[in-house]
């Protein structure tokens, strides 16, 4: 078998930043109440038209593509992370197929949320690992800014997250102890009801406490009404505490199952990377880690909760900004709903 490496990285965030102050003007916050829960300062978002989760992952492909010493026409195999897709279906992966002119092949979309990019990256390293393909695109993109509440009663909510992307290649390498060592991926779906957008789906909200009064007919009219827009039910659901509580016990361990596997200790890490979820929650695992500074790296201040795209985000910008360099040990982790949370530990 082949051992898998990242051999190109990019991002792409757009141009329209919105402070916490600027929040101000379309709900009751604060500058204060949102960097207090949160550590968020600002954020970015998509232009209304034209920009969508497809395009602004394109842009990010581009330069992973770029960086990795290939073509388009090169990459043989496809997997898109998102939650926040162009179309109900099909996924953004055949949509970037498409538009960037790629030949026929594969593309898998993943839906695992917060966690998606390293469930994603683990796919690409079984792929690579196994010899079946060369060059594997990976890309974590969102754009949550087209469907989030924004007014004081959706605040908890829509402080939160932005809009971006992020992409690697992944390719085989035959250099020993290089590249990807391992990944672990887990969830728990007792609590998936914690964070989670129940409509449009198909299941009638049979696994909440409070169903909807659907129209009375014989067939159709279960996937969304227009009392669900106007009652803010067809909006993103958070219970934060509980998301904070699980976070904190899990990212800790999925970290320390990577080390474990690669006989390595916790004082091995060059950099880790975690899903920019909260601030508050990184300078927890760091705690409890007993991390440096300068071995953690976060950039949700600039760009808020990006989802699927957080960690290749900022992976990317520490390795544009030379903190991650050959040889080095990276530590990639996450969390999110389902809930679903995994790692991966990677040699430069």
């Amino acid at each position: 078998m082949f051992q898998s490496q990242i051999a190109g990285v990019g991002y792409y965030v757009p141009k329209n930043i919105y402070t916490n102050t600027d929040l101000t003007r379309f709900m009751e916050t604060s500058d204060e109440w949102i960097q207090e829960r949160t550590g968020i300062q600002e954020r970015r978002y998509a232009d209304r038209i034209g920009e969508t989760t497809t395009s602004m992952g394109i842009e990010a492909a581009k330069i992973a593509i770029e960086r990795a010493g290939i073509t388009a026409q090169d990459i043989d195999f496809i997997v898109f992370a998102t939650l926040s897709p162009d179309y109900y279906f099909p996924g953004c992966g055949v949509l970037l197929q498409r538009e960037m002119g790629m030949d026929e092949v594969g593309a898998l979309d993943v839906r695992n949320q917060c966690s998606g990019f390293i469930y994603a990256l683990s796919i690409a390293d079984q792929f690579v690992k196994t010899g079946m393909y060369k060059n594997v695109l990976v890309v974590g993109s969102e754009k949550h800014s087209f469907a989030l509440d924004y007014s004081t009663r959706g605040r908890n909510v829509s402080v939160i997250f932005g809009d971006g992307a992020g992409a690697v290649v992944v390719q085989p390498t035959t250099e020993e102890g290089r590249g990807i060592l391992s990944t672990h991926l887990h969830s728990d779906g007792a609590d998936a009801e914690k964070l989670a957008m129940y409509y449009p789906g198909t299941s009638g909200g049979i696994w909440l406490e409070e169903r909807p009064d659907w129209p009375d007919q014989e067939l159709g009219g279960m996937f969304m009404t227009t009392e669900m827009l106007e009652d803010g039910t067809a909006f993103p659901y958070m219970d934060g505490q509980a998301v904070f509580k699980k976070a904190v016990v899990k990212f800790p361990e999925v970290i320390a199952e990577a080390l474990a596997k690669n006989n390595l200790r916790t004082e091995d890490i060059d950099m880790l990377i975690p899903h920019q979820a909260n601030l508050r929650i990184s300078q927890f695992v760091q705690k409890t880690l007993k991390l440096s500074d300068d071995k953690v790296f976060n950039n949700i201040q600039k760009y808020g909760n990006t989802t699927a795209a957080s960690v290749p985000i900022a992976l990317c910008e520490a390795w544009e900004q030379g903190r991650i360099n050959k040889g080095d040990l990276v530590c990639l982790a996450a969390f999110g709903a389902g809930f679903t949370w995994g790692s991966a530990l990677i040699r430069w």
